[in-house]
């Protein structure tokens, strides 16, 4: 972004339009790049004179210091002194006050006694006293991470987000929504979603009714301009509070590009509250998986993009996933209502009243008080305060569980013969595509359970001829690893042996009643 006195726009037809550079500007940008580069080790000052001299020949000044303005970030500037500048000053004025400085030739010896106190001659003394005044600073590197073709695009993506500083409502449509409501939501805007002919268009209320800091609200539009850029196909109008007079801007992706951009790979929140549930909800290793942002929902006229979804993946659930491709049992969506205003809450409780067969679960902030209204459009409400308990999400799922357990167990046989000598109930669920609970309280003929495991009697009594007292634990390990059994204390159990512990160095096997 640029500061609000480089903005460039026209206000002709009544709009606001930004005054974006081109290619016939690219000579300029590289004139502004050589002479930070070619002014390195020089002072700021002299910078700055080389740069008003190209503002001369320019044909407009604000464009030149757009540019600087965006290659002076990538320059460091350095204050080079023989000893720091406040500890000169100190000592020349405390010299000073004591030689009673009133003539030229008594500033001199002040400054000399000084210099000799601090071990330097005067000449570098007077250098250093006001090296850390910003003109006199020099600057020590620049590097810039465009070339003249990247700085003009970097220039216009500056400027769109400069006018945007003003803006009281953006209007988006993009051939990603769901990436601009992404960002939308990191960046704490109030929105709605419009289905259109056109498509969906996620409007972005602004601060008129809702804040007194315009200006703020206004560098998180200027911020969403960026993630929008990156969309592809798009179009973004806003109304432009232009010193008391309604503009319309209206920008597209023949305006602006977005150089150098790495991609975001790790999911992203919205707040702490939902980061926090959703790292302990994922440790839990629940047969729930947490997906980021699921698909939008129609809900009458509007779109809604829940926070989250629970899809039912019995061994299946893992780390939290940006997408998911929704084929599963069950999918319930969770939205997380933080402290909102109340114009926005009556917004969201219509959105959801709105919403038809979708099973829903809202954490509500207890200070909106809206928990039985939620409750009323048939969607469970989670209270909270501060952080969302895991434990009451986990609850209220656990009804569609036990339905889906149900469900999958009766779609089992009553017997199962699996063809392994040796598996686990774990991995047979998982074969079967059911959970553990399924399979709990099933027949299984030709398998012994030992503790989680169904091992057949052949392989029992193999196990037993070559495990016995004495044999150390290691070795029991190494026998039960050929069968592919890692249960190996409900193993010993079964054959009739303990462990005798011996310290950290491992154990022995010993008979139970011994």
């Amino acid at each position: 972004m640029l500061t609000k006195d480089l903005l460039r726009v026209s206000r002709a037809g009544g709009g606001y339009h930004p005054q974006f550079a081109d290619g016939s500007h690219e000579p300029l940008a590289a004139r502004v790049l050589g002479v930070y580069q070619g002014h390195v080790g020089e002072s700021r000052a002299a910078l700055q004179a080389a740069l008003t001299d190209i503002e001369g020949a320019a044909d407009d000044f604000k464009l030149v210091r757009g540019f600087a303005k965006l290659v002076g970030r990538e320059a460091t500037f350095e204050t080079h002194a023989p000893v720091p500048p406040e500890r000169a000053r100190k000592r020349a004025f405390e010299t000073a006050e004591a030689v009673g400085v009133v003539t030229e030739a008594e500033r001199s010896t002040a400054l000399s006694r000084a210099a000799d106190g601090l071990g330097i001659d005067a000449k570098a003394l007077e250098s250093a006293l006001y090296a850390d005044l910003e003109e006199r600073q020099i600057l020590a590197d620049v590097a810039p991470r465009w070339s003249p073709t990247e700085l003009v695009a970097q220039y216009n993506l500056s400027l769109a987000q400069t006018a945007l500083f003003d803006a009281t409502e953006v209007r988006v449509r993009s051939s990603d929504p769901k990436a601009v409501v992404s960002a939308v939501k990191r960046l704490r805007l109030m929105y709605e979603i419009h289905k259109t002919p056109q498509g969906r268009e996620v409007v972005v209320t602004g601060p008129d009714a809702l804040f007194s800091n315009t200006r703020r609200y206004g560098t998180r539009f200027a911020r969403l301009l960026r993630t929008v850029a990156r969309t592809g196909e798009w179009t973004l109008s806003a109304t432009i509070d232009d010193r008391r007079t309604e503009r319309e801007l209206r920008l597209t992706e023949t305006d602006i590009a977005v150089p150098d951009v790495e991609p975001v790979t790790d999911v992203t929140y919205d707040s702490g509250v939902e980061a926090d549930f959703a790292a302990r909800f994922v440790s839990l290793g629940l047969d729930w998986e947490l997906i980021r942002e699921p698909e939008p929902l129609e809900a009458g006229e509007h779109v809604v993009i829940p926070d989250f979804a629970f899809d039912w993946r019995p061994g299946g659930a893992g780390e939290v996933r940006e997408t998911a491709s929704g084929d599963t049992d069950l999918r319930v969506f969770f939205e997380v209502m933080g402290f909102w205003t109340p114009e926005y809450v009556r917004k969201k409780l219509d959105r959801l009243a709105d919403l038809e067969d979708v099973t829903m679960l809202v954490a509500v902030d207890e200070s909106l008080g809206v928990g039985e209204q939620i409750e009323a459009r048939d969607h469970r409400a989670i209270p909270y305060s501060g952080t969302i308990r895991v434990k009451d999400v986990r609850d209220a799922l656990r009804p569609y569980e036990d339905d889906l357990v149900a469900a999958s167990a009766a779609d089992l046989p009553e017997e199962i013969r699996p063809d392994a000598d040796a598996v686990t109930l774990s991995a047979l669920a998982s074969e079967y595509g059911v959970s553990e609970d399924a399979i709990e309280d099933k027949s299984f003929p030709d398998h012994e359970r030992v503790g989680r495991t169904l091992i057949r009697p052949t392989v029992l009594a193999s196990l037993a001829e070559q495990i016995g007292a004495g044999m150390s634990l290691a070795g029991v390990e190494d026998v039960l690893d050929e069968y592919g059994i890692d249960d190996d204390s409900a193993v010993l159990s079964r054959l009739g042996y303990r462990i005798e512990w011996d310290g950290l160095s491992g154990g022995t096997v010993r008979e139970r009643s011994a």
